[in-house]
């Protein structure tokens, strides 16, 4: 649109963070007031402007226009028009949602924490309201887990059920009714939603009463409950909703072409991506959704046009109260709708990136700068530099602790713990890695995450645990290291194994032989040379690389490498190869030596290798229930919505955390990581399933969260609330009430075991259950507990262990063990009852009389 045909309504809209609303009036667009935000009338409709900036630095808008139930048919077109016009102001780039009252979407709801309650009436009356005193009683159905959706209904007993929180707002006293087949979570919202009315409509002076559906209490709270619909009488029983009565049935998808307000139907069993014209809109109908899809050459009155077939389509087919219907221009697709089409293509990633640095190092150098490069952003500090490094060798099923001059050395065909221990904020943390080489066996990898599980189980402190895997390190993994060198070939005895079996041998590093690095690194002291293939191929020119030709060295330096890359090289000659001259070659003057070392000249790659925007961060809670992995996106998320009964992950692209309360069902740091391999299987927000070998993944217990993981909140400590008994019900009530929530014990190894409710819990309750339960099973999740029981088990440990509390009183054999400063009891093994865990290849590891006989390796 040009400046001069641009509604008023949109000039300087979307240029800062959060929330613009209008409501339409006519043929007025009316701003409202930042006051009156989340306060819609049930005449009106209105348009939401919602705008977030987005980790690549730009501005990501999304566009809602809500439909109050007695709103006005020409007040509906308009609302879509104006929506249409808002998101060709901005670029068109919006995601357009219709929503409906009653009927909103988690997204929108999101925006209006703890929730929005519809005012009868139009926006014009509320000039003649006073604000939100409640002059009579009022009774709300409240439904939801991370948002609520909040529907007044009738006072009445006939209102209530077994299947929600019921809220009655009295002139004196709110109560709450939470149905018996209601969850914890729902009850937690409804309270947010008494806090949120106690405030804004009784000044902060009201008080609360809880009543528990199928509890005949003989409180006063509960009779004064009852007594407001004239005395208990029980609640019919729950009738079966429809759609959960028989089987699912999936509606056939409907796709339409708009040819001038009119839809013409396509004929298709198979949706493709190659139907949709640039030039033409189209209407998907899916049952429970309809979208509208519009091609980028699509004017905006036709644009406009397409907007009031969609809302007539709706009309017509009496569905004007369908949950879902969104609008998209063609490019900003969302994955709900590309999933509708088979073989959809993925999105190209655009180097906007390198087109920006590239022009903004032009404006420099034409104002007489002489500038390169632009150079990097500083790497963040995701955990403490000081911190203390072991790493353990995984070999058939035990583990071998390395010297410090070896844990700076990992094999690609080997797997590894790395145990990160520091101190942060006066506490105690433990990161534990599980790193697999690109060679390694699936034997080693299997065992690695088990031995891993165990040794985070019995530590003192907050332990961490993730799996990584080779050419997929996160930046924390190389800053625990400071520096690395990462050689071809392994020492495991399985990888061996591997290696007789195949016909074809793979790369070993010889030390007098050939061999090629590339070097690289966060900054001049967090370095790394990885060995790659002996061949020009790969080479890039992006990069330095060091080259060894037996006692000979070359450093190249990559033409379109940096000055800091250069130091970086520098660095790593010295530790790679100490007091050996190497011979500078810059890219394009390289001597046939060289060459020849490499096995002659070819082709490789001269772009530069640029960072990518990095991932804005998505939350998602998930459940797995007779055998089916579920996940849903929680919107706007914050520290709130991590609830103590939930397996939530937190998706970061590149990484994901898998975060347990430790009221939820899983038990193990290994279900965690499941948890995490079903998500990226899922191809959840994605375009497709993920491989677990191209993310690294974390698994983090309630009240054991590190900074890595809470800087991606607005953090509170004082919010959290691990130490608190009771679930996220129990928790909010205390603190609505205003009373001192009940603590832990001090001791963090009982945490987990004396907070677990025995409703969550699938644990056995009674010595003789307890009994029959595998030791494995019995372990849970985060807690030291497990590991303390393992570690009483054992034989008092020595002097040496009890004066070193870095090193666990079962811990293993040291490939220093000639070292005098390695304590002895760093050369005992695992004990047998720790290495097996639940749903791992147990029969992979060795046997109590194998496990304490291999000597020393070679």
């Amino acid at each position: 649109l040009s400046l001069q045909k641009m509604p008023l309504f949109i000039f300087f809209t979307g240029e800062q963070q959060g929330l613009d609303i209008w409501c339409i009036m006519g043929t007025n667009v009316v701003p409202i007031a930042k006051s009156l935000h989340g306060k819609f009338y049930t005449g009106n409709c209105y348009i939401i402007l919602h705008t977030a900036e987005v980790k690549s630095g730009t501005r990501r808008h999304n566009v809602h226009y809500w439909i109050g139930e007695e709103a006005k048919e020409e007040d509906c077109l308009m609302a879509s028009d104006k929506a249409i016009e808002l998101d060709a102001a901005l670029g068109s780039h919006a995601i357009q949602c219709r929503e409906t009252q009653g009927e909103e979407s988690d997204k929108f709801l999101s925006y209006f924490k703890p929730c929005i309650i519809p005012v009868q009436g139009s926006f014009s009356s509320h000039w003649r309201r006073s604000g939100d005193e409640c002059d009579g009683t009022t009774m709300f159905r409240c439904e939801g887990e991370h948002v609520a959706r909040l529907r007044e209904v009738p006072f009445s007993r006939s209102s209530l059920d077994h299947k929600a929180a019921f809220i009655v707002d009295t002139p004196s006293k709110i109560f709450l009714f939470s149905g018996c087949n209601s969850c914890i979570q729902t009850r937690a919202m409804a309270l947010d939603v008494i806090k949120h009315l106690r405030e804004n409509r009784h000044c902060g002076r009201c008080e609360i009463g809880i009543i528990e559906d199928g509890k005949l209490a003989s409180d006063s709270d509960a009779g004064e409950f009852w007594n407001l619909f004239g005395g208990y009488a029980p609640i019919p029983r729950d009738v079966p909703d429809a759609a959960n009565g028989g089987p699912m049935t999936t509606s056939p998808k409907k796709l339409f072409w708009i040819n001038k307000r009119i839809l013409v139907p396509m004929e298709t069993h198979v949706l493709e991506r190659e139907m949709l014209k640039s030039d033409r809109s189209y209407i998907l109908d899916c049952g429970t959704e309809i979208f509208l899809w519009i091609g980028m050459t699509t004017l905006v009155s036709e644009k406009k046009t397409s907007a009031t077939a969609l809302e007539e389509y709706v009309h017509l087919q009496g569905r004007s109260s369908i949950g879902r219907t969104v609008i998209m221009t063609e490019g900003h697709e969302i994955v709900d709708f590309k999933l509708h089409f088979q073989h959809w293509p993925k999105n190209v990633v655009q180097k906007l990136y390198e087109a920006g640095r590239q022009k903004v190092a032009a404006i420099f150098k034409h104002q007489g700068y002489d500038v390169a490069e632009i150079p990097d952003d500083k790497p963040r500090q995701l955990i403490s530099s000081n911190g203390c490094l072991k790493v353990w060798l995984v070999d058939r099923g035990c583990v071998t602790l390395l010297c410090t001059e070896e844990q700076e050395q990992l094999y690609n065909g080997d797997c590894y713990i790395i145990q990160y221990s520091y101190a942060e904020d006066g506490k105690d943390y433990h990161l534990f890695l599980a790193w697999f080489g690109q060679d390694s066996v699936q034997e080693d990898r299997v065992a690695t995450v088990s031995l891993m599980s165990s040794m985070a189980d019995s530590v003192k402190g907050r332990a961490v645990v993730g799996q990584v895997l080779e050419g997929r390190e996160p930046e924390l993994f190389f800053l625990v290291f400071k520096s690395l060198i990462i050689f071809k070939g392994g020492r495991s005895t399985a990888y061996k194994n591997s290696i007789l079996q195949k016909s074809n041998r793979t790369e070993q590093y010889q030390k007098d032989g050939a061999a090629l690095f590339r070097v690289q690194g966060l900054r001049p002291d967090c370095i790394q040379a990885i060995q790659v293939h002996l061949a020009a191929s790969s080479l890039n020119s992006s990069h330095c690389y060091i080259l060894q030709d037996g006692a000979s060295f070359f450093t190249w330096l990559g033409s379109l490498s940096s000055p800091s890359d250069h130091v970086l090289l520098d660095r790593m000659m010295d530790k790679l190869c100490p007091l050996k001259q190497s011979l500078l070659v810059r890219e394009g003057s390289e001597p046939d030596r060289f060459w020849t070392t490499l096995g002659g000249r070819s082709e490789y790659s001269k772009e530069k290798c640029v960072k990518g925007w990095p991932t804005d961060p998505h939350l998602y809670t998930c459940t797995f229930q007779q055998c089916l992995f579920k996940a849903k996106e929680v919107f706007s998320f914050s520290q709130d919505d991590l609830a103590t009964e939930e397996t939530l992950i937190l998706d970061c692209g590149e990484e994901i955390f898998v975060w347990v309360g430790l009221h939820s069902g899983v038990t193990s740091k290994e279900h965690a990581l499941d948890f995490g391999k079903m998500f990226l299987q899922a191809g959840i927000a994605r375009d497709g399933p993920r491989s677990i070998n191209d993310t690294t993944v974390y698994a983090v217990a309630e009240g054991d969260e590190p900074a890595f993981f809470t800087s991606f909140f607005n953090w509170d400590s004082s919010k959290q609330a691990a130490a608190m008994l009771g679930n996220s019900f129990e928790r909010k009530l205390a603190m609505l009430k205003g009373l001192s929530p009940k603590m832990e014990t001090p001791d963090r190894s009982l945490r987990k075991s004396s907070s677990r409710r025995q409703e969550i819990s699938s644990e056995p309750t009674t010595p003789e259950q307890q009994q029959q339960q595998p030791a494995a099973a019995r372990r849970t999740f985060g807690s030291a507990s497990a590991g303390r029981t393992a570690r009483e088990r054992l034989p008092p440990p020595s002097s040496a262990a009890s004066a070193s509390p870095a090193t666990p009183s079962w811990s293993l054999k040291s490939r220093a063990s000639s070292s005098p400063s390695t304590p002895a009891t760093a050369r005992r093994l695992f004990p047998s009852s720790s290495l097996h865990a639940p749903g791992t290849a147990a029969a992979h590891l060795p046997s109590p009389t194998a496990i304490g006989s291999p000597g020393r390796r070679r």
